[in-house]
């Protein structure tokens, strides 16, 4: 074929796609503004402890098979995964649930918190089982051009799964705020409000509670080396600290990418970088969506994240472990409804040195700390410093131990962060959010309806935010392209 593409950005979708299209015979470049590829998906090195500055969770085992699958590999020739039981944790103001790795010790700890509660569990799960098996063969592997593409045999008959949400849905069969929380935490990969999220996506409670909780030894940023390794294994060629300053467009039709005031000549571009930064690389008359369309949408959160070295081994912790002794609405309201700094948040902990003490050195602990945050709001030193002992109090507080004297360093990263590291809208972290509104043909396009040759993947286009999501988003632009080229 030998034809060109350049790929902008290197994250999850782009490195996907890069696999894809040199598979199927173009000859492909990428090319990624930050010094290393991953795109959110980063990694910090410091003082012997590492951590992943993006992604931090691995479900949806199948996903990652299956890309790897695609090209005659396994998972397993990339990096070696870890099972982890206890999955997660989770701290109330008064109690804390800790989520096994199957189904039957969830149960039991179901039961322990309401009695009578496994058996509305068990019918949950099922029903999110039928559903996780709808999405992925019917529905997540269709490249969102037609609303078609979600009617089929499976999908009729549930049709009221979509205007449904996953809040009412939990609300029918439990009553305790604790697991109605547990059971509404998986959604929120999703970017949006259990109670605007469609119940058909409970198949994320099967990726839970059904599939499990892993983790790549060294970290999620192993997925990202083993992908590039693969991209240059497929002959692909990577380009770093090589930002596009613009797309180049001739009488409607691609001609290639400007970097670094030089022209590179391309059959056709592929955008795996923000989608509303993308289209500020053209002149308006080549833009597919406004200002007032961005401003209209549901994005979803940013995040202020803490990345911590403590010089000694915590106690009465998991590898995850979410903080969720406040007031679950209020702070999702502060995200969604009124945006601004949260009163009190909801925050989580990454603790992967518990399972692979190679990510911290001996006797000490790699702790990454989350607080969601809505899009868009004011980021300063001062802030970040006063919700980070706000922050660390509350853990201290829950974990029964005092760790301020014993933390060796600390970096933050935040709203202003995302919009100069990724060129992330508003600096979301996440992408668009999955609400009914913007599902499957209706989120932006995987193709440009204005440009010929250029193309788009990633959180902001189908199917959706997180990084299995993503894999099947560079799949997707790929096979199109290769349907209309």
């Amino acid at each position: 074929m030998n034809k060109k593409v350049a790929i902008i950005g290197s994250g999850f979708s782009a490195l996907s796609a890069s696999c894809y299209l040199a598979k199927y015979g173009y000859n492909v470049e990428v090319y990624e503004k930050n010094s290393s590829v991953g795109g959110r998906a980063g990694q910090l090195i410091r003082e012997g402890f590492t951590f992943d500055i993006g992604p931090s969770w691995y479900w949806m085992p199948d996903i990652f098979e299956r890309f790897f699958n695609d090209f005659d590999k396994k998972t397993e020739d990339y990096y070696i995964l870890d099972k982890l039981d206890p999955a997660y944790k989770i701290f109330f103001a008064d109690d804390e649930i800790t989520i096994g790795e199957g189904l039957d010790s969830i149960s039991e700890e179901f039961e322990r918190i309401e009695k009578g509660s496994s058996t509305p569990l068990k019918k949950f799960i099922n029903k999110a089982r039928e559903n996780y098996r709808i999405a992925i063969d019917e529905i997540v592997y269709r490249p969102g051009i037609s609303p078609l593409e979600l009617v089929t045999k499976d999908t009729v008959v549930r049709l009221d799964q979509f205007f449904k949400t996953i809040s009412g849905e939990v609300r029918k069969g439990f009553k305790n705020p604790k697991l109605i929380a547990t059971l509404e935490f998986p959604v929120l990969f999703l970017g949006a409000k259990p109670s605007k999220t469609p119940a058909f996506y409970s198949f994320m409670n099967y990726a839970d509670f059904g599939l499990g909780t892993w983790h790549p030894r060294g970290g999620m940023y192993q997925i990202v080396l083993g992908m590039k390794k693969l991209a240059t294994e497929l002959g692909v060629k990577f380009h770093t600290n090589s930002p596009v300053e613009k797309i180049v467009v001739e009488g409607g039709i691609t001609k290639g990418i400007e970097v670094a005031g030089s022209f590179i000549p391309a059959d056709v571009v592929l955008s795996g970088a923000d989608y509303h930064h993308t289209e500020t690389l053209m002149d308006k008359m080549n833009r597919q969506y406004s200002e007032e369309y961005w401003e209209r949408k549901t994005f979803a959160p940013s995040s202020l994240l803490f990345y911590v070295g403590f010089d000694k081994k915590l106690k009465n912790i998991e590898h995850h472990n979410l903080f969720f002794d406040t007031d679950f609405q209020k702070h999702a309201s502060e995200i969604y409804d009124d945006p601004k700094w949260p009163s009190n948040p909801l925050f989580y902990v990454n603790f992967p040195s518990v399972t692979d003490p190679a990510m911290a050195p001996e006797g000490c602990e790699t702790g990454f700390f989350l607080v969601p945050l809505a899009p868009g709001l004011e980021d300063s030193q001062e802030l970040r410093q006063q919700y980070f002992e706000l922050i660390l109090n509350r853990f201290q507080d829950r974990t029964g131990q005092n760790v301020k004297n014993n933390i060796i360093f600390r970096e933050s990263f935040c709203v202003n962060d995302f919009v100069e590291q990724y060129n992330s809208y508003k600096g979301n972290a996440y992408g668009m959010a999955n609400t009914l509104s913007q599902t499957a043909f209706l989120r932006p396009g995987l193709r440009s309806k204005k440009v010929k040759n250029l193309y788009f993947t990633g959180q902001l286009t189908v199917p959706g935010p997180g990084v299995p999501p993503s894999l099947i988003s560079g799949k997707l632009v790929s096979d199109l392209m290769m349907k209309t080229k």
